[in-house]
């Protein structure tokens, strides 16, 4: 076993993007976020040990907060049950292996209860080489409730003539003093990190031909922008903000070439330093004039320091911007001090509420509905920043929701004639394994005028406690 560091050097280019490959682009998973329900983030990833044994490795990730703590003694404590199978994808009868752990966690306050950080689990489990789907589940004990995730992992056959490349694993590493590098579950990943490691493992077992890799970091042009308010114009079907996301249109960061000469399975890692907010794309792939050429791709993305929480003064401040004007908010942005910037909020709220109980109520409730917008409507940028994020943080959870593949209607009247109560969303792309993401776009209208600044009058004066809509 080898172990090659590949260090980048910068270089502007403008990367390619082959849809051939699609199949072999992975791009980790969303939160699947069910109110109510214990909160599980999974990846897998295989890996064959210097022996030659094949493994699969499983990342877990449960939210503290979405389980429920009762108290023993002097403890509060939550007590759960992950479960592993292994399906063979080419027998979906065929479960090679079953295997669960008990999860106890406690702690001597109730601290955890309302804590968005997560307990982490991280095993392995020898398996033989194929293709499988992993099915994780998690019971939370206290309640019963049970959440299930599945990913799908490739073991390569070390012994076998054909050349492979694993999928590839990212690593992040947080700015914290003696932090070490942890398994990302998720597309997103926080920027709060100090470097960002990638690894794969590279089989070949002709001694004859020594293996050419090549090596892309991508920055993938997207959408970044706030929604716009609810009355204004629709997006134009040529805007960044109608396509979402555009894989054909990519900055190369860095590149790398390295020729393996000798036979037998390596593991390669490689790091690369803190990157900016925005979408990304590692690639991995062999000669492009081979017949058995070979390719694995990433895609991931930066966001906030603390996705899908919130937590500095900057991060509180920017949805800020659905209940704001537009001077108001300008002149928040141009803070550049935390303290000044908290204490600009403080003074936002309670001159508009005057009471900071109430005040303190509306806070909270603002940025619950933020949070949860990340959680359930993160795509290419953060979900509090999407059209269906928006109605959600003004409007709360629509009262039913009704629509076709491409179309969703939200409505917050029983009265679907009820203009001012019922939002259209619309999709340009459906999501698939060329476009893996839910995309919806509000359909504006000028008659959504009083309703959105009645919504926003509301926040400002501290009635929406009492009433939505």
């Amino acid at each position: 076993m080898r172990f090659l560091l590949f260090s980048f050097s910068l270089l502007l280019m403008i990367g390619c993007n082959n849809s051939t490959y699609i199949d072999q682009i992975d791009r980790g998973s969303g939160y699947k976020y069910n109110p109510g329900f214990p909160e599980l983030r999974v990846v897998s990833s295989s890996f064959i040990d210097p022996d030659g044994n094949t493994f699969v490795n499983i990342a877990t990730d449960i939210v503290y907060g979405s389980l429920i703590y009762k108290k023993e003694g002097d403890f509060f404590v939550a007590n759960g049950t992950v479960y592993y199978e292994f399906i063979n994808q080419r027998n979906s009868q065929d479960v090679l292996n079953t295997e669960q752990f008990p999860v106890r966690i406690q702690t001597e306050t109730n601290k955890y209860s309302y804590n968005q950080s997560t307990y982490k689990i991280n095993r392995d489990f020898e398996l033989p080489p194929g293709n499988y789907e992993v099915v994780v589940s998690f019971t939370d004990e206290n309640t019963g409730k049970q959440t299930f995730r599945s990913t799908y992992v490739f073991i390569p056959d070390p012994n076998d003539a054909v050349k492979n490349i694993t999928n590839i694993r990212i690593f992040s590493k947080s700015t914290e003093e003696d932090a070490s590098f942890i398994p990302s579950t998720t597309y997103d990943i926080q920027s709060n990190i100090d470097s960002l490691k990638f690894v794969f493992q590279v089989t070949n077992n002709n001694a004859d031909a020594p293996l050419t890799l090549f090596t892309k970091l991508l920055r993938i042009e997207s959408d970044t922008s706030v929604a716009r308010p609810m009355n204004h114009n629709n997006y134009s079907p040529s805007s960044i903000q109608y396509e979402g996301i555009d894989y054909s249109s990519t900055e190369e960061l860095n590149s790398n070439r390295r020729v393996l000469n000798n036979p037998g399975n390596v593991l390669v890692e490689f790091t690369y330093p803190k990157l900016e907010r925005g979408n990304y794309r590692i690639e991995v792939y062999s000669e492009s004039d081979s017949d058995d050429k070979l390719y694995k791709a990433r895609d991931f993305s930066i966001k906030s320091p603390s996705y899908p929480t919130l937590k500095t003064a900057k991060e509180l401040a920017r949805p800020l911007v659905y209940i704001m004007t537009k001077k108001e908010y300008q002149s928040l942005m141009a803070l550049e001090d935390d303290a000044e910037v908290k204490k600009a909020m403080d003074r936002f709220w309670l001159s508009n509420i005057k009471n900071s109980q109430t005040a303190k109520s509306v806070v909270e409730l603002y940025y619950e509905r933020v949070e949860e917008a990340n959680k359930q409507f993160s795509n290419f940028k953060e979900g509090w920043k999407t059209d269906q994020g928006m109605i959600y943080i003004l409007f709360g959870p629509p009262w039913y929701i009704d629509g076709e593949l491409k179309t969703k209607i939200w409505s917050y009247s029983y009265n679907s004639q009820e203009v001012e109560k019922n939002f259209y969303f619309i999709t340009p792309k459906l999501k698939t394994k060329y476009f893996p993401f839910n995309n919806y776009l509000l359909q504006r209208s000028s008659s959504y005028y009083n309703v959105h600044y009645q919504q926003i009058d509301y926040w400002r004066s501290g009635l929406i406690l009492a009433k939505d809509l």
